[in-house]
């Protein structure tokens, strides 16, 4: 749909931008899986620490330095960037560890999970309007969530806490209209230093994986900044122009990618209840994109 001047309208571009940030954090589980003989946490210090350096530099080039000293001199957006850098940076490190132990599908469940929190935080502290088709699609999605929640036979922390991380996260972005770039660089320096004294440590006792661990698992931590940046910032520009609630659904695509990659790609197993469970998942995403197109009609 385009503005009759020819431009894009926000609800459109918005739905771009979140489109790709989520098909590219689908596929991550090929990144971290190539990185799978580094230490978690050394990869996760080594993400921030890169993020950050990426995002500064671009803010630099792209003539946004003044825009981000006058961002850090608010005080409500630098509260807002240090929770958000926090809640990021935790879920960074969950998923990571969640990878590289072999739990690809688990952590796909918390990215299914995650709408679910996006459309509750919406309607509750942003007071978005929720129609029947999001409730339709919300109900069968939980049915789904329960029978998987059931059959691993206990409670799923890493996909919840991968879902409520990565939900208020997008909330805080939203409610503060934290900017692409210059967000991910207030949000990532919180962490930096923090990143800079683990990996200095890491490698003071011997056990620091940049240089030592050969070229390509240098290159890939090195690129590590740009490729979670990338995304990271065009989910920042697509929340600011769509209701959290529709952007939480977009999700769907990151979790289905991770969950095909796991099962076709690494081998994890899906039979059974689980099965099933993401059966009703999946529907409730076909629920949800039909009533989004009889909406637009």
């Amino acid at each position: 749909m385009r503005e009759p001047d020819g431009s894009r309208a926000p609800g459109a571009l918005g739905t771009a931008y979140g489109v790709a940030a989520y098909a590219m954090w689908g596929l991550f589980p090929i990144y971290w899986k190539a990185l799978s003989s580094v230490d978690s946490f050394q990869i996760l210090a080594h993400r921030v620490a890169w993020a950050f350096v990426f995002s500064l530099i671009l803010a630099l080039a792209t003539g946004r330095g003044r825009d981000l000293a006058s961002f850090l001199r608010s005080p409500r957006r630098l509260l807002a960037s240090a929770a958000a850098g926090f809640l990021v940076t935790l879920n960074w490190g969950i998923y990571i560890w969640a990878v590289n132990s072999g739990r690809i599908i688990e952590s796909s469940l918390g990215y299914y999970l995650n709408p679910l929190v996006s459309v509750l935080i919406g309607a509750t502290l942003l007071r978005e309007k929720i129609d029947k088709g999001m409730i339709a699609a919300s109900a069968v999605a939980l049915v789904g969530i329960g029978i998987l929640t059931v059959s691993y036979g206990r409670l799923p922390w890493v996909s919840l806490s991968l879902a409520v991380t990565f939900a208020v996260y997008g909330y805080i972005k939203k409610k503060a209209n934290l900017d692409s770039i210059n967000g991910l660089a207030a949000e990532t320096a919180f962490v930096f230093p923090l990143a800079l004294v683990f990996l200095a440590v890491e490698h003071t006792a011997g056990r620091g994986s940049f240089w030592n661990a050969g070229a390509g698992p240098t290159v890939l931590l090195t690129l590590a900044g740009p490729i979670t940046a990338i995304p990271l910032m065009l989910y920042a520009a697509g929340v600011r122009l769509l209701p959290l609630s529709r952007m939480g659904f977009l999700q769907y695509l990151s979790p289905t990618l991770q969950l095909s990659l796991g099962v076709l790609v690494y081998g994890e197993r899906l039979e059974g209840a689980r099965a099933l469970a993401f059966g009703f998942i999946l529907a409730a995403l076909t629920v949800f994109l039909a009533t989004r197109r009889k909406a637009a009609t």
